[in-house]
């Protein structure tokens, strides 16, 4: 006989599951469309948040009202150092999460935060409700919270308080009902909220991830299905399963919802029910949930510290891992950045530890997967905090076994991630392609048409007394001279094609002219030469303005600013974080460029240090150049060489704030050929071309159409159009 299912005999939490499966599955199945499913979604979202604000102030005022001073104390007391107990559990979890990295070769491009002024978090205006109507009415909880803590602790003094707390207990039972009323319709919700995000999310986008989310979701079982709950069943009189039965249906609500607000009279309603069951349910322990519950949310969750392991990821995917002795400022700074938004915290930490900026959009992209995972840790924190805290008022919790199972929690995470980092080294294919990237990319066109002359003529006495302009346009033939070593500015591509940042540049100059192109290779040492006889009309290539330099040529304007670093081996990047320590360090070997020698900046920047000439950046890359620590150089064309070398790494030290401005150099007393530049160089800029150019060539960024997202319906079956 089949066996058939009534779903109404389903409980609330298999309607849910039930819920969440057939939402996949209608995303996958339809694709796209199922986005339109969102406003459901939203609705319910609202619905849950309706009493979400109400119920934290509510509970807080009365909780704490109802207590004595003395009580108060110890709940704050406790209740904070359990907080501090879990923050530092998974601080120290995160540290072990390297261990799965496998040890693949990696570079990037240039990024602005590596020369970016680091930003702050504003934790005045996230705790102090200096206008708690303003908290209110933009949901800042951290304030919200705060208030209502001073409020109900300024009650517990006030004599005739009694038909207040009453009221406010009676506000609490009713948004209680209300909750529950609107958690019946979880299961549309739920199903509306999975078919969109299964319909819309682009799975191969992941692709790039995979050693990340295989990484977090393991963190997360460990600590969501072991360290968590494990510490409730140890130290307390609860049972594992007890645990887990008490938090699973505010977890999936949370993962469906993305959200641990909304939550928030659910994880109180399902704990106090536990605390019933075993006895424990009196006055204090109602208090410690009333209290522990929005106070907790209001701080760092387990769920948001396990996100800043993403920093730990984003430094192993550029090939600049963080030493272990950056570990404590990871640790401390990871904690302190959570209490502020993730989309905060993240970029703060980036920039901190000198992380390209752009791996922020990594992360978001991640998010998509992460953020249900986490949001439904916040709730297993919930709930464990609210159970450890009631226990510890009830005088039921036990210290000495929370630390055994936080030993053995760090212990299984090590074991567990030096075999997940196994598994993934064998079953994840890599090929280091820096390099290939580098030397595969063309210009983004449309492209002007390319001549190729060795070795063009010089102009005749009389041909140099004419405008230069007037002569490109008369041949038909712009004539761009460009060195060797000028990567990413002008470099010869795998295919023989000149390309990079200049050439981009110089290509649509060609285009505006209506005249064609001739490349032509010169040496640097004769540019001024070749400019002026006419064998070439401008010279590109990465050319830094200085005032020696400005006796010898004339520039353009200037059309990019290029910043000072260091280039480094991968191993020694700590040691030269700071200006501030390296700056006057003596017995410091740098090499510099013959121009950077003469121009004398190295040795006003490190006066005592030994420069040390390099003729060529190849050399120093290649290790043929003994006995020096590190080379000064400009961190967008250090970067790039990082590509093909990738055993080096490109450091902006904390403090070194050094840039010089970039320009094409042109021949002597061609004014008008300077001006016509000059006004081209503005239209181009503002154009967004020069942008464009510098996102492709200096940062790496790929132009990418966005494509439909695959499904069933109508790739398999053909059904939709």
């Amino acid at each position: 006989m089949g066996v058939t299912i009534n779903p109404l005999k389903l409980s609330p939490f298999q309607r849910v599951i039930v819920s969440l499966v057939l939402g996949v599955f209608l995303g996958v199945f339809i694709g796209e469309p199922a986005g339109k499913l969102n406003i459901i979604g939203n609705i319910y979202i609202k619905l849950l948040q309706m009493t979400v604000i109400p119920y934290i102030m509510v509970s807080l005022i009365g909780g704490l009202g109802r207590l004595d001073l003395k009580m108060a104390k110890l709940i704050g007391l406790r209740g904070g150092s359990i907080i501090l107990f879990l923050w530092a559990l998974t601080a120290l979890t995160l540290t072990f999460l390297p261990l799965a990295y496998p040890k693949w070769t990696s570079a990037s491009f240039f990024s602005s935060s590596m020369v970016a002024e680091s930003k702050k978090i504003n934790f005045l205006d996230l705790y102090i409700p200096a206008n708690p109507f303003y908290a209110m009415a933009n949901t800042i909880v951290p304030a919200i919270v705060v208030f209502s803590i001073f409020l109900g602790v300024a009650l517990i003094t006030v004599e005739k308080r009694k038909g207040f707390i009453l009221s406010m207990q009676n506000l609490s039972d009713a948004l209680m009902k209300m909750a529950s009323v609107v958690a019946k319709t979880a299961p549309i919700g739920i199903f509306a909220l999975s078919a969109a995000a299964a319909g819309t999310l682009h799975v191969e986008e992941l692709s790039r991830l995979q050693v990340y989310l295989w990484v977090y979701l393991g963190a997360w079982l460990i600590l969501a299905l072991f360290a968590l709950p494990m510490l409730a069943a140890r130290a307390t009189p609860f049972k594992y399963a007890e645990v887990l039965k008490d938090a699973r249906m505010a977890m999936v609500t949370a993962f469906a919802t993305g959200t641990v607000l909304v939550v928030l009279p659910m994880i109180a309603e399902k704990t106090k029910e536990l605390l019933r069951k075993k006895g424990l349910m009196n006055e204090t322990t109602v208090s410690a949930v009333d209290a522990l519950v929005p106070t907790a949310y209001s701080f760092p969750s387990v769920g948001t510290i396990l996100g800043i392991g993403f920093i730990l990821f984003a430094a192993w995917f550029v090939g600049s891992p963080l030493s272990v002795s950056d570990y404590p400022a990871f640790c401390v700074m990871g904690i302190l950045t959570a209490f502020g938004s993730m989309a905060v915290a993240i970029p703060f930490m980036l920039d901190f530890f000198k992380l390209p900026a752009d791996l922020f959009q990594l992360y978001l992209l991640g998010s998509v997967f992460t953020m249900r995972f986490a949001t439904a840790l916040a709730a297993m924190h919930g709930v464990t905090i609210c159970l450890l805290g009631a226990c510890a008022m009830a005088g039921k919790l036990s210290w000495r076994r929370m630390f055994e199972v936080a030993a053995a929690s760090l212990a299984l995470t090590a074991i567990f991630m030096v075999c997940l980092g196994f598994v993934l080294t064998k079953a994840i294919p890599y090929e280091y392609t820096g390099y290939k990237k580098l030397v595969n990319m063309e210009l983004l066109g449309p492209l002007a048409q390319v001549k190729h002359d060795a070795t063009p003529e010089p102009l005749s006495p009389q041909e140099r007394k004419l405008p230069r302009l007037e002569i490109i346009k008369k041949r038909g033939v712009l004539r761009v001279g460009y060195s060797k070593d000028r990567l990413p500015f002008a470099f010869k591509n795998a295919k023989g094609h000149v390309v990079g940042f200049d050439m981009e540049l110089v290509n649509a100059l060609a285009r505006d002219l209506g005249v064609s192109l001739d490349i032509v290779k010169i040496d640097w040492q004769k540019v001024a030469k070749e400019l002026d006889s006419g064998r070439i009309d401008l010279a590109v290539g990465g050319i830094s303005i200085s005032p020696q330099r400005a006796l010898r040529f004339v520039f353009s304007k200037s059309y990019l600013d290029e910043y000072l670093g260091l280039v480094v081996r991968d191993y020694r990047r700590s040691e030269f974080s700071s200006y501030e320590k390296i700056k006057d360090k003596k017995g410091l070997r740098l090499g510099v460029t013959p121009f950077r020698y003469k121009e004398g900046a190295g040795q006003r920047l490190f006066p005592n240090a030994t420069l040390v000439v390099i003729d060529s950046p190849r050399e120093f890359f290649k290790g043929q150049v003994k006995d020096v620590d590190a080379m000064l150089y400009t961190a967008q064309t250090a970067t790039a060489w990082t590509l093909v070398y990738p055993e080096w790494t490109v450091v902006v030290p904390k403090g070194l704030n050094y840039k010089s401005p970039m320009a094409f150099a042109l021949p002597n007393g061609q004014v008008q050929w300077r001006w016509y530049i000059n006004t081209w160089l503005d239209s181009c800029i503002k154009a967004g071309l020069e942008q464009r150019a510098y996102d492709y060539w200096i940062l790496g960024k790929e132009e990418k159409e966005k494509k439909r997202r695959w499904s069933i319906a109508k790739d398999v079956l053909g059904w939709l159009k």
